[in-house]
């Protein structure tokens, strides 16, 4: 009886030992979460991963309001993770992927009533055209006067860059995309999204060399550095997250989780 009470306690004390390790450990990796949605609609469904109903959305960013998180836009986040300044705790960015046009009808509004900023990177070629219901140049324009949006690149015509054999073709989806941006908005364009998140190192090395200060991907593993401003980790919300999902989301060490088993 006594040997079990002993091993009891001794198995007690392994766990928190173990648990005050991961949390030595984790609190090294907190990094400011940056949000990433696709289309806001009246009605979404849980499979679908890149839809969010407009009423979860707009709890969604209540939630950061009444909780006092620290959203800022995202190129000022992306400053401080250059100058490896320290990130305060319950900072968050906002993004939005595709340049859907139900993004001004049900995103903006909300955002504008919170006073909450965000970045949408455009597929610039997708533009205005209704039956993929995007944003067209009026509404994207709108966005950026406001203040609160950042408007950033999504190349031309959102092809998977990985596979793009062609250099030409490579460098005009970059660089073409951010000077057209910046023409029809007359500012410039810093941040530039990675479509489907993936890249090569010779993508990331032409995105810097297109002039962007900053870039945006998703599902990378511990092999690639918190610090790389070109590298920058995202979190995907969509229907499926309920509030605790989100608040998980939005704690700060919700990637050093999951990237624990993607190496």
């Amino acid at each position: 009886m006594f040997k079990r009470k002993s091993l009891i306690v001794v198995s007690c004390i392994i766990i928190v030992f173990a648990i005050f390790a991961s949390l030595i450990r984790i609190k090294s990796t907190y990094m400011a979460p940056v949000l990433m949605y696709h289309s806001v609609t009246p009605e979404a469904r849980e499979e679908n991963r890149i839809q969010i109903s407009a009423g979860l959305f707009s709890h969604q960013m209540q939630f950061l309001k009444i909780h006092h998180y620290n959203v800022i836009p995202l190129e000022a986040l992306g400053e401080m993770i250059k100058k490896k300044a320290r990130i305060p705790a319950k900072t968050v960015a906002l993004t939005f992927d595709d340049g859907y046009q139900d993004n001004y009808i049900y995103a903006y509004p909300v955002l504008k009533k919170l006073g909450l900023p965000a970045t949408v990177f455009i597929i610039v070629n997708e533009v205005g055209r209704p039956m993929g219901g995007r944003l067209n140049w009026s509404q994207i324009k709108e966005m950026q006067g406001s203040g609160l949006i950042t408007i950033g690149s999504h190349t031309l015509d959102h092809p998977y860059l990985p596979e793009v054999k062609s250099e030409a073709e490579l460098r005009r989806q970059i660089f073409e995309s951010k000077k057209i941006l910046e023409e029809k908005l007359g500012v410039p364009v810093n941040a530039f999204c990675y479509p489907g998140g993936r890249f090569n190192a010779h993508i990331r090395g032409l995105v810097e060399q297109a002039g962007y200060k900053y870039a945006f991907a998703t599902g990378l593993g511990r092999r690639f550095s918190n610090q790389d401003v070109y590298l920058v980790k995202r979190v995907r919300i969509s229907e499926s997250d309920n509030l605790f999902d989100f608040w998980m989301k939005t704690c700060g060490y919700y990637n050093s989780f999951r990237n624990h088993n993607n190496k």
